[in-house]
């Protein structure tokens, strides 16, 4: 397992790469998966609409930005993390910028395991699975 953290256009956000070496490999536990090798890259928002351009035909800006690698059991990706507009998700959606990270960083561990949410269906699945792992995170931050 490797779990890596980068930055492309901005600082590293304030996290905790311990507790995230932790908590990633039980959410993907919870669907019979393991992690392989997962990279995020927090990047800033010309970044993120640059990849979403080039490799999705989208023209606007996302949070995230998923290459899946995974193979059988073994979940592998590369996660490209737009901070601004978790930033601005945040304060939409009042949380703190860290809750907000922190359902953007397994959201995208989610996809690799398998979850989708292109339709109206898929994304209630997808938020109470992010919700389930956003408990079991507030969970190791408090023990």
């Amino acid at each position: 397992m490797e779990i890596t953290f980068h930055t492309q256009d901005v600082e590293l956000p304030n996290i905790n790469q311990d507790l995230l070496n932790e908590w990633l490999p039980k959410v993907a536990s919870f669907y019979n998966k393991e992690i392989g090798e997962i990279t995020y890259i927090f990047c800033s928002d010309p970044v993120i609409l640059e990849i979403n351009q080039q490799y999705l035909n989208h023209d606007y800006y996302t949070d995230i930005i998923s290459f899946d690698y995974t193979e059988g059991n073994v979940v592998s990706g590369d996660l490209f993390i737009g901070l601004e507009t978790i930033q601005s998700n945040a304060s939409k959606y009042q949380t703190s910028f860290i809750e907000e990270l922190h359902r953007v960083l397994i959201h995208g561990v989610l996809h690799l395991c398998g979850i989708d949410d292109q339709t109206p269906e898929q994304r209630v699945t997808m938020e109470k699975e992010e919700n389930r792992a956003l408990l079991l995170i507030r969970d190791y931050l408090t023990a």
